[in-house]
């Protein structure tokens, strides 16, 4: 207890040099305001990663099939019914995509028509994002666009004031170099049902039709770009793609979440890691005024460095006593700060005080930042606090305890 009794009384008693009081302190508020940065920021990182997955859920399925080769596959019927038979297995929709040029009243944008079948809803949440109108593909007499957000506006579609069709037009397959150009397209109508907003990727690309006027604008009988799964609640999900594969067979490939969509989610972690490697970084830099605080307490405790040894003191004792001295001061400074994080975090999750805008309308999902408190930030702070403690504190305790064997 002789070494944790040295340094504790180290770092509030007051010294005889004004600086070395001033140099502590700096290096609790440095440590204090890393940790706090530290668990704010990775707390965001959290509120972030989790808004963009729920997006991301909403559109992908739990399991996609696609083919090898080629951008469409004949639709197997039988092959879809062995699908459905499996315990995992909830719903599966056939989709179909492709490139598509849109057109409404003068204006025009480019896109992508997304054919899907009535199973489609049970796969995917889309339909909760449809702002204005409603996700309905076709009734006994008309068919329906759903169109995102993004593509709408520049074409100023307006849902409740207008029946004027939106016309779709794509290449006609097999024709090149046709002596009058429309030949070369094919072009259907479908009346505005709704507009849906989830992200910008997706409110940016697609426009939803139904599975049989996609196919019949690209001239696609009995083809499809993928078939859409979604697995029940608490399915094992390896064991239900394992079973999928074997059905499918060689010539097509499965696709989980994060698969479809791996880039992003490779992307957000690595955003996350160099995040907390310059906030650590940042930490090391303040650690400096460890090293120099802990050097100049070296210097004006020699008296008592001398009276140690008198007393048997040994120089692993010194070195124990100046190590904790930095450690403490650290972790002082370190524990108000994460106190300080979680406070400000929790608040922000209760009242959302802080605000992504200035008000009015805003293109986000959410109106505020997002926080997600994990019970690895905390370890993650420590980890880092305690590593650098440790080795801002190592040189000035070794020449402390170096000192020991030089008095006489």
């Amino acid at each position: 207890m002789l070494a944790p009794t040295f340094a504790f009384r180290y770092i509030f008693s007051k010294k005889s040099t004004n600086a070395i009081n001033v140099i502590t302190w700096i290096s609790m508020l440095g440590m204090m305001v890393g940790a706090f940065a530290l668990i704010v920021v990775l707390s965001v990182f959290n509120g972030f990663e989790g808004l963009v997955l729920s997006l991301y859920n909403s559109f992908y399925p739990d399991l996609e099939v696609t083919a090898v080769a080629g951008k469409t596959f004949e639709e197997d019927s039988t092959t879809i019914k062995h699908i459905l038979k499996l315990d995992g297995v909830y719903a599966v929709s056939r989709v179909l995509e492709e490139n598509a040029y849109f057109e409404y009243g003068t204006q025009a944008q480019l896109g992508t028509i997304k054919g899907v079948d009535d199973n489609y809803n049970k796969v995917t949440t889309v339909s909760h994002y449809v702002r204005d109108g409603k996700f309905l593909l076709h009734d006994a007499s008309l068919n329906y666009a759903i169109i995102g957000a993004n593509i709408g506006m520049p074409l100023n579609i307006n849902i409740d004031h207008s029946m004027e069709p939106l016309r779709i037009t794509v290449p006609r397959r097999g024709v090149k170099n046709a002596f009058v150009p429309e030949e070369e397209f094919n072009t259907m109508s479908a009346i505005p049902g709704g507009i849906f907003s989830i992200q910008q990727e997706f409110d940016s690309k697609y426009v939803f039709v139904s599975l049989d006027l996609a196919r019949q604008l690209l001239g696609l009988d009995n083809r499809v770009s993928g078939y859409e799964i979604k697995l029940k609640d608490g399915a094992n999900a390896e064991k239900a793609r394992a079973q999928i594969e074997q059905i499918m067979g060689t010539n097509f490939k499965l696709k989980d979440r994060y698969e479809q969509k791996a880039d992003t989610y490779k992307i957000m972690k690595i955003e996350r890691w160099v995040t907390t490697a310059i906030l650590g970084f940042i930490i090391l830099i303040i650690s400096f005024n460890i090293i120099g605080s802990l050097t100049m307490l070296v210097l004006e405790k020699a008296k008592d460095i001398s009276i140690l040894k008198a007393m048997g003191g040994t120089a692993t004792l010194v070195q124990r006593i100046y190590l904790l001295n930095g450690m403490l001061a650290s972790t002082i400074g370190a524990a108000v700060g994460m106190i300080l994080g979680y406070a400000v975090c929790l608040l922000q999750i209760k009242f959302h005080f802080l605000k992504l805008t200035n008000g009015g309308d805003s293109s986000f999902v959410i109106d505020y930042y997002p926080v997600v408190l994990k019970w690895t930030d905390p370890l993650v702070t420590i980890g880092i606090i305690v590593s650098v403690s440790l080795f801002a504190s190592y040189f000035p305790a070794k020449k402390a305890g170096e000192s020991v064997m030089s008095f006489k």
